[in-house]
């Protein structure tokens, strides 16, 4: 049932390349499919999302597929960093062909607000940074602070000075030659919760106990501790598969991932989280249902989160 790689390289023809600046506490991770491109859709969960050309992911757009997902640490300014993803796959003539103009390169993409997080001097990912993770994609990468994940942080409910460090975490599942695979970044304002629903991550309050973020704010606690501070959250996730489904029912795969994340991260999609879940495929092979995919993702996802906190 486990791949034998557990990240999104388990999906024949996707690769991830990472760029970390420890200058910034920041960094960007991209996820390039192969060359024909990759089916995909996205569901938004977070209520505090930054994007861009998230349009392209509506089962009733144009395009039917993309090139490359970018995550990217810096909020909004993060955003720009696509154009280097973009001159990566122009330069290899990569893209929706547009005649004698060449082709125009697909790159969906989304940001975690990391500003300060890793207390070092504020700064964002460019598209050069964005250029040298395409560069860098196909090399083995572990979990944790590397990439977007660099200042990723969870726990913050109660306060931005209990959050703990988090990170990528990444799993795959497969059943016989059908294959699911899960990369998560986890940027939350929450807890992250194991399979038994005890607190894995979470801030520590004056006494040294870890701090439950939903009984805080069940209780009437202000959110992040100040409510002028509602920021520096968001967990993104890419799903992706070999599964041979339609782009409506990787939208369903989409969201129901979300739910999957939802039994990991407490509280989940909050008013101050931007969580995006992407689901991509690259079609090549025909599951039982989709619902089997769905099954599939519910196994890989929840491991992906824990895996973001987990070190050693």
């Amino acid at each position: 049932m486990i791949a034998s790689r557990m990240n999104l390289a388990a999906v024949q023809g996707i690769i991830v390349g990472h760029t970390t600046i420890e200058a910034h506490g920041t960094g960007c991770t991209v996820v390039l499919g192969p060359e024909p491109g990759m089916r995909a859709a996205a569901w938004l969960r977070g209520r505090a999302t930054g994007t861009r050309e998230l349009d392209v992911m509506d089962p009733r757009h144009l395009v039917e597929r993309i090139d490359a997902i970018l995550l990217s640490g810096g909020s909004a300014f993060g955003l720009g960093a696509a154009d280097g993803v973009m001159r990566w796959l122009r330069e290899r003539k990569r893209g929706l062909p547009v005649g004698d103009m060449g082709t125009i390169p697909i790159v969906p993409s989304a940001v975690i607000f990391d500003l300060g997080n890793a207390g070092k001097p504020l700064g964002w990912p460019g598209a050069d940074d964005a250029y040298r993770a395409c560069e860098n994609a196909g090399i083995d990468y572990g979990d944790g602070i590397v990439g977007v994940g660099r200042g990723a942080t969870c726990g913050k409910a109660a306060g931005l000075e209990k959050m703990v460090p988090a990170g990528i975490g990444s799993w795959a599942v497969r059943s016989g030659d059908l294959v699911v695979a899960v990369l998560v970044v986890v940027n939350a304002v929450g807890d992250i919760r194991d399979a038994r629903g005890e607190l894995l991550a979470a801030g520590r309050g004056a006494d040294g106990k870890l701090v439950d973020s939903l009984r805080y704010l069940a209780d009437g606690g202000a959110p992040l501790g100040d409510p002028e501070r509602l920021i520096r959250n968001t967990t993104l996730a890419v799903v992706a598969t070999n599964g041979d489904v339609s782009r409506v029912e990787l939208q369903a795969l989409a969201h129901s991932a979300s739910d999957a994340i939802a039994r990991r991260i407490t509280p989940y999609g909050s008013l101050f989280d931007g969580d995006v879940i992407f689901a991509v495929s690259t079609a090549t092979t025909k599951p039982k249902s989709p619902m089997q995919l769905e099954a599939l993702a519910a196994l890989a996802v929840p491991e992906a989160v824990e895996r973001s906190v987990r070190r050693g």
